[in-house]
This record gives C-alpha cells, structure tokens and sequence, in this order.
C-alpha cells in the first residue's frame, strides 16, 4: 500500500504536459515520510502515477510512472537496463561515459557514470537516497563493476535535507583511475573531481572543435585541460587558463602522459583578469575555446550571467584572428540558446568582428535530453568563424 499525495489543477497540468517535477506550492494534501514512493492523486482524486516524494525540496514530488499501475522492483530494474542498453548503442569511443542521466531516462535525480571497471553515482533527491540499497545491488547484477563509489556531496542534496557524502557502496574504489576518451588519456580523481570526476558532457563537442583547431589555440576555464588535450595535436601551441591552481598541476599531469609537456602550458589565473591582460599585450589566438562554469544556478542570477557571458566572449573575439574559430560553451540551464545566441551576437557587434556560425551543439548523447523537460538541456555549444 503507497502513501498518498494530492496536488491542484496545475500540478494535474504539469503531469499532462509530460513534465516529471510537482512543487511544493502544487501539492494539497501529503499523507507520506520523507523518500517515500507515493501515489500521486490529481484534483479529482485520480491516480494520476506514482513519484519519489520529499518533505523539503522546492520540489515535492518527482514523476517516476503515470497511470494507474503501480511501479515494482522490476520497473526499476527495467529503466536501468533501458538506460545502460542505450548506451551500448552509442558506441562510444573511450571508457568514461554517462550511464544513467536522471529524468532523461526515467530514473529522476540519479546519476551514474562508467570509468572503466567502476560506476560513480549520486542520489540527488530524498527517494533516490532511500532507494540507493536497491538501486547499488541492481547495478552490480547488471554491470558487474570492480566498484561503486557514492558520489553524494552535491550541495543540491542541501536543499533536500539530505548529508552529504562520499563513500564506497560496493566493491572498492581507487583513488585514481585512469581512462581513455577518445585519444586522450586521463587521471580522474573519483573521489574530488569536479561531478564525479570528469566532465563528461563536453567529450563529443570535443571531438568536433579539433575538426576547426589550429595554430596558437586558447583554452580558457580549462579544469582539467579536456579540450586543451584534445585539440593540442592539431596545434602549434597552447595555453590551459584556470583559476584553480590544483587544476593547474592535473592539466600538466595529464599533458606529460600524452606526450603533450612541450606544447601545452597551463596558467593558474582568473580568467576574466587573464583575457584583459592578452588583449593588452597585443595577443592573438587562432582558436579559442570559452567553457566556463555555470554563471546562472538559477533564474534571479541570468541577467548578471548573461552580463559574463557577453564580457568573456568580447574579449575573446578581440583576441582571436580573422579566420580563426571560437568555440563557446554555456552550462546554465536557465540560461536558453536563444538567449546564449543573442549575446553572441551583441559581443561580436562590439567587437567589431563579422563572425559565422560553423556549429550548434549540446551536449554528448549520453546526457540525453527529455524534450518536455527544458531543464535538461543545459550545455549549449557554438562553433563560430570569425571572418573579419
């Protein structure tokens, strides 16, 4: 027997209008414990489906079937193998890959990632934390990882009055891994890397930008130097900019075991200071690549986020040679493309540069996106020429 949960007419519209996410505001009645799957009744005291249900999150209720059929054990285990089986698909080229991406495959708020011969996760939500013994054991039948690391310190799991965590949920788990994407080795650092370790999401724009790469290239927001390592052996030089010094020292790690040493150099800087300061001395870039993080974490920050986003393109459109290339990048999901183009252009109109659009894209395909769920679209990429 499911606990129940009711919710207004505009969380009936919500539901119908396929998005999985009821707030607070939209539920009438809540019958349940923190993390429990409830039923979800709609204004007319329908079973309107089934939801992960939190007592604390701004969101309360998080659709995991419609209908009236109740999920089981084999419904999750179901999605799990829906999602794992797409990625075989993909036929990716290396062995760090997303291998489950939240609402996008019906598993909401759980994210798993494959390095190797070991899964990292993350349960961002009350139910997905109470369901992790489950989900863990499901993971094991299914992939028989070496281990399982619980990546659970997000501080999103904040919001949900949940702690945050990092601990080994099955097997054991290195310190390091070492993996391959595409033709770059890494290090990952599983347990203090930024997400879980890698940002996986950039690895197919990756390969498309080396398609545009040449001569002196400028990597800016670099973290762990994905694109500098990528794009470098088509390259006579460049240059790694973050602001984190331990940053720093990985993309020079990782440059030394790719044979990369003599060609990248890495800076520790902010990068905002450090686009002022190469326009200054006169600089100039063949490619660039903006991947910064993301300025706008939520609406009221989008006018201040489109503010940065126009400033570091400018600067890098000033920097960069006629005939070069930009490849730009926004990971604000506040934030859309149309917004993210409109700045775009503005920066390349006081930049007195005449710039084409070579590419849009987002992000790999195994961060599927729910096309009734604009938040899951997040990472925009634009591969832009500048003409003159």
């Amino acid at each position: 027997m499911f606990p129940s949960v009711a919710i207004s007419r505009r969380g009936d519209d919500r539901i119908r209008n396929g998005h999985p996410w009821i707030y607070r505001s939209d539920v009438t009645r809540a019958d349940a414990e923190a993390g429990a799957m409830v039923r979800v009744l709609d204004s007319r005291g329908r079973t309107a489906g089934y939801a992960l249900y939190s007592d604390r999150s701004e969101i309360s209720l998080r659709m995991f079937t419609r209908g009236p059929d109740a999920p089981t054990e084999a419904t999750w285990r179901e999605r799990l193998e829906g999602a794992i089986g797409f990625r075989k698909t993909l036929e990716i080229e290396g062995a760090a890959f997303r291998l489950v991406h939240g609402e996008a495959d019906l598993l909401p708020s759980l994210v798993v990632d494959r390095y190797g011969d070991w899964l990292v996760l993350q349960a961002l939500s009350q139910g997905m934390d109470r369901m992790l013994p489950q989900i863990t054991n499901q993971l094991v039948e299914l992939v028989a990882p070496t281990g399982i690391l619980g990546r659970n310190d997000p501080r999103v799991r904040g919001l949900e009055g949940l702690e945050t965590r990092v601990d080994v949920l099955y097997g054991s788990v290195p310190e390091s891994i070492d993996v391959q994407e595409g033709t770059v080795s890494y290090s990952v650092d599983p347990y203090h890397g930024q997400k879980t370790g890698l940002f996986l999401d950039q690895r197919e724009n990756r390969v498309a930008a080396a398609r545009y790469a040449r001569g002196r290239l400028l990597d800016a927001f670099s973290y762990n130097g994905g694109f500098a390592l990528s794009l470098a052996p088509r390259c006579d030089e460049v240059l790694a900019v973050d602001i984190s010094e331990a940053a720093v020292q990985q993309i020079r790690r990782n440059a030394e075991r790719n044979g990369l040493g003599a060609v990248v150099h890495a800076r520790a800087m902010n990068v905002f200071d450090e686009l002022r300061e190469l326009e200054r001395r006169g600089e100039r870039f063949d490619t660039i690549v903006l991947d910064p993080p993301a300025f706008a974490k939520n609406k009221a920050a989008v006018a201040k986020a489109l503010s940065g986003y126009k400033e570091i393109n400018l600067r890098a459109l000033k920097l960069l040679v006629p005939g070069g290339f930009l490849i730009t990048c926004s990971c604000s999901y506040n934030v859309s493309e149309g917004a993210f183009a409109e700045v775009l252009a503005q920066a390349a109109l006081d930049a007195r540069a005449d710039i084409a659009v070579v590419e849009k894209r987002m992000q790999a395909r195994d961060h599927p996106v729910l096309l009734t769920v604009p938040e899951t679209y997040y990472l925009k990429c634009f591969i832009l020429r500048k003409l003159a």
